[in-house]
């Protein structure tokens, strides 16, 4: 079928989130600034314990110079020393105060950093701290002509955290601290959950997206083959509840994700994320901005999930057990919501289509046929079904209760529960339909990754990518269209994340391995399913090696996932010689059952 475009653009939104990242870098690779002996040090973030009368106080955290000795990686390992403070504040000249081994704190500004440095260390300081004229930090760098014999260290504090100490100084508070820098460990258990989350999505979603798509092969089959006026009849009620996309909106792909992701770098802010954050909860309603923009939403995930699962659990029962049949699903599909089809547009046309496929079987079972069969009218919306209802609530409470309560600690369990449901829900509905449309996809975004990380520091001296994954600007952990877990045992904190778009395109080619080798009744040994889904997970599995290996750099994912899951696919099926109906069909041909070849008799 031909894609829907607002389709298009809501997935497009949602695959638009930013890529693999880690908690944010604590080590800063600068080519640009000058480096030299003495003045070779890599820009590290540094923790500054503090104590107020012997009783541990706040912890801030600054950013180690180009120059000086590198810090200790323990905490146990660094010392306990008291704050003094410059004077005067800038420490350009010789402090008045006689100082005995302690740290001195000074303000930026009037002279170089270096100059800073060589006269708190003649003056017996054991390290500077520099108070920064902002809140943001400062890498502090040599100039051409300073002497670089350091042998202290220095660290900028943001200007709240310096002003506060500052103060407590001035009051005739005894003021000590520590410095020390640790190390990240080499794997964090967060990576590996992370992992099998998304491993897992993909499993979870392809089986669905097969079973489905089966399940629809055979009634079709079926009435057909008994010629039923039944079956035109259903045909005309809907759409199929699919989406499938061909290679011009493939291709188109890379053009309007990079408009909006320039938009997503240059209106990043407070404002902007809270919008986001809304539009992700937002369920069952398409939202339209300006022309043809539209957001997909996460309750619409959850309910679409939960009614499939009540939906799968509805149709073991009743074959196994004899309580119905299928025909009850056709019947219904041709009644179900008649002003729902006819008052929203194409897009609530797909969602309402497939939550009637997904929730075909459970109008069978004897404890849902009641509520699925019995229906109250809602404005708008017209005829909804009882079970719809029972849902839906239940969707809307857990999503409003996340963006309320985001920012506690354990907000993250929720938003990957609302962010898997929603990623199975998109692998559930859009579909690639040969393996020629699949390549063009994630050629696309393997191209698209690779500029957004790496090649746009070029044009805007930074990562665009990384900073919209970050949230810079925005006051928060950046924007909710990602899975994300806090690293356990990183001591800097902070989260291993992974954006919607490194799980739903490559699993729209998973899911499509799956679907051919059940139409094609081929096994698991036998099909591409299990060699797909294996490359998937070997692919981000090499990112997060990549990941750890660049210091804890943002890396594109599918950098590694495309070559890997593209590369097996075509491999395999040039080799078992099945190359051609992949990328073409997509599918076996299906022979109308009320044609019947009768062999041609051989004339004499």
């Amino acid at each position: 079928m031909e894609i829907n475009w607002d389709v298009f653009i809501v997935i497009l939104v949602v695959v638009l989130s930013a890529r693999l990242g880690s908690a944010g870098d604590i080590v800063h690779i600068d080519n640009v600034a000058p480096k030299r002996p003495g003045c070779s040090n890599n820009f590290v973030l540094v923790k500054v314990p503090t104590w107020i009368e012997g009783l541990e106080d706040n912890e801030y955290v600054g950013v180690g110079a180009r120059f000086g000795p590198t810090l200790e990686s323990k905490e146990k390992h660094a010392s306990h020393t008291k704050l003094a403070l410059a004077d005067p504040p800038d420490c350009c000249s010789k402090p008045r105060n006689k100082l005995t081994g302690e740290v001195i704190l000074v303000h930026r500004g009037n002279c170089s950093f270096t100059v800073k440095a060589n006269v708190a260390e003649e003056a017996g300081a054991s390290a500077i701290l520099v108070i920064n004229n902002q809140t943001e930090l400062f890498k502090m760098v040599c100039e051409s002509d300073a002497d670089v014999n350091i042998k202290i260290p220095a660290v900028m504090l943001p200007q709240d955290a310096g002003s506060r100490l500052e103060k407590y100084i001035t009051n005739n508070t005894m003021v000590s601290v520590a410095l020390y820098s640790p190390k990240r460990p080499a794997v964090d258990i967060a990576e590996v959950f992370l992992w099998l989350m998304a491993v897992g999505t993909i499993l979870c979603a392809s089986y669905w997206s097969a079973w489905t798509a089966r399940e629809v092969a055979i009634e079709q089959e079926k009435l057909l083959k008994d010629a039923s006026e039944e079956f035109l009849q259903v045909g005309a009620a809907g759409s199929s509840g699919f989406v499938d996309i061909n290679t011009t909106s493939a291709i188109l792909f890379v053009v309007i994700a990079s408009c909006f992701l320039v938009m997503l770098y240059k209106l990043m802010s407070f404002w902007f994320v809270e919008v986001l954050v809304v539009l992700f909860c937002i369920g069952g309603v398409e939202v339209r901005l300006s022309s043809y923009i539209c957001m997909l939403s996460s309750v619409w995930g959850l309910q679409t999930c939960l009614g499939a699962l009540l939906a799968w659990y509805a149709y073991y029962f009743p074959v196994a057990f004899g309580y119905g049949t299928r025909k009850s699903y056709n019947v219904l599909r041709a009644t179900m919501f008649p002003r729902i089809h006819a008052l929203l547009s194409s897009f609530s046309e797909q969602v309402i289509s497939h939550m009637t496929l997904t929730a075909k079987y459970a109008c069978s079972f004897r404890w849902f046929r009641h509520y699925a069969e019995s229906f109250i009218k809602v404005p708008f919306f017209g005829a909804v079904s009882h079970l719809t209802l029972a849902v839906c609530p239940f969707c809307v409470t857990f999503a409003v209760v996340w963006a309320v309560y985001r920012r506690i600690s354990f907000a993250w369990i929720g938003q990957d529960i609302l962010g898997i449901a929603l990623i199975i829900t998109v692998l559930q509905i859009v579909r690639v339909p040969n393996l020629k449309v699949g390549t063009v996809l994630l050629g696309c975004a393997f191209l698209y990754d690779i500029f957004w990380v790496f090649v746009s520091k070029w044009w805007f001296h930074e990562s665009v990518m990384i900073v919209v994954a970050r949230g810079d600007k925005s006051g928060e952990d950046g924007i909710p269209m990602l899975l994300k877990i806090p690293r356990m045992f990183d001591p800097w904190g902070g989260y291993s994340v992974i954006g919607f778009g490194d799980i739903i395109l490559p699993g729209l080619v998973v899911a499509f391995s799956l679907r051919y080798d059940w139409m094609t009744k081929k096994s698991l040994r036998a099909g591409y399913f299990v060699w797909a889904m294996t490359a998937y997970g070997l692919g981000l599995l090499v990112t997060y090696v990549a990941l750890n290996l660049m210091d804890g750099h943002g890396q594109p994912a599918l950098l590694y996932i495309v070559p890997f899951t593209l590369g097996t696919l075509i491999t395999l099926g040039k080799k078992r010689g099945d190359l051609k109906t992949l990328w073409t069909r997509g599918e076996p041909e299906r022979p109308c059952p009320h044609v019947q070849l009768q062999p041609l008799e051989q004339k004499e």
